[in-house]
């Protein structure tokens, strides 16, 4: 069977992240899928206020060299601008300022945009109405630009849940409640990227916030972000069934969840396709720490109900902490995270977040690390 071309995922390896962005998108033949006089928006991943280095954000160079390449295919520099919205409890003008952003802007005198503080817009979904940033919604062009690494909550996450940094932190919230693979997948059925370009130089396999990333020193393109994520999960080792939102973005007919023999195309610093090109996948199998972290620790009590991925990641950080110091887990009283206890939290046991008894919204993992050494005190 032969994938379509739209389907078809082009993978480069090395080290340079700009000059990797511009032959991927010039082997893409990006520039067609750019309407003339179009707004284009560029849609990094800054969950947090982190250096790419650190394996949890997109890095600046690679959205440099999109930058670039689209000037240089006469896009105006007025048309296009950078948006995310980082992830509730944290700020994306920190993170545009310490991720290298604000200055890219500067630099290139391109517009830079907190969705945080956009206007949205009610979208009719599979799941029903979404609200969704209505400057995502009126790229004439968006290129997705995920980091491919994996997350807590999700197992991993990539060209489809990074579009989920284009709704106000009231949906990312609402999402939860939800169970997150539904409006994740429901979303990506009408918010489109014309084209994803995955950054997969030094993701970390097993975090969305990163600290221990992987250099894996490769990047990939293509136009369907389901065939993307499902060779995403192939690169992490993991299948794309332990993440339900691929599958159910295919059957909404957001694209093929099915990878086939030449699917995929190693193309050389050239832009060429390599002879006898192999797929270097597999190679993160044994790191997904935090993404089992309730499997390590089987003794762990923990309900959740509804939890955010801030609180969720707060806990994991602070469980594995307090694990290599070697510390009982099995001790710990039951712990309680996520919205669905707000208004009605049991007695006894630990509360991660305000909903559910504790502070902070999202309480930060220090904070947590502190409540769990008491609660076995």
């Amino acid at each position: 069977m032969t994938r379509k071309a739209d389907s078809a995922i082009r993978l480069l390896h090395g080290t340079d992240g700009h000059k990797m962005a511009r032959t991927l998108l010039e082997a893409q033949d990006a520039a067609r899928l750019v309407p003339s006089g179009a707004p284009v928006a560029l849609k990094p991943n800054l969950v947090v206020a982190r250096p790419a280095s650190g394996g949890a954000t997109t890095h600046p160079e690679i959205v440099a060299g999109a930058i670039e390449y689209l000037l240089d295919a006469g896009v105006a520099a007025r048309d296009i601008t950078i948006m995310e919205g980082a992830w509730v409890g944290d700020s994306t003008r920190r993170a545009f300022e310490y991720c290298g952003y604000a200055a890219l802007a500067r630099r290139y005198g391109v517009g830079l945009v907190d969705l945080k503080g956009d206007e949205t817009r009610a979208v009719d979904t599979p799941v029903g109405m979404i609200q969704v940033c209505v400057r995502a919604l009126e790229a004439g062009f968006l290129l997705n630009l995920p980091v491919l690494k994996g997350h807590c909550q999700t197992v991993m996450t990539c060209a489809l849940k990074n579009l989920k940094g284009c709704l106000p932190d009231s949906e990312k919230r609402r999402f939860h409640t939800m169970g997150l693979h539904r409006p994740i997948a429901a979303l990506a059925a009408v918010l489109r990227p014309a084209l994803t370009l995955v950054d997969s130089l030094c993701g970390d396999p097993g975090f969305e916030e990163g600290g221990d990333p992987e250099v894996t020193n490769r990047m990939y393109i293509g136009e369907d972000p389901v065939a993307l994520d499902v060779f995403g999960c192939d690169l992490l080792g993991i299948g794309p069934e332990e993440v339900p939102y691929i599958g159910m973005a295919a059957v909404l007919g957001v694209g093929s969840a099915t990878l086939d023999e030449g699917d995929v195309l190693e193309i050389g610093p050239d832009g060429k396709p390599l002879e006898a090109a192999e797929i270097r996948a597999g190679q993160s199998t044994t790191r997904r720490r935090h993404a089992d972290w309730r499997t390590l620790h089987p003794d762990l009590r923990i309900e959740e109900d509804q939890a955010c991925s801030a609180c969720t990641a707060s806990l994991a950080h602070a469980l594995e902490k307090l694990a290599r110091e070697g510390v009982d887990l099995s001790a710990l009283p039951t712990i309680r995270i996520g919205q669905g206890f707000a208004g009605h939290t049991p007695e006894g046991g630990i509360g991660i977040g305000r909903c559910a008894g504790g502070i902070g919204c999202p309480p930060s993992a220090d904070s947590v690390e502190a409540l769990l050494r008491k609660g076995m005190a």
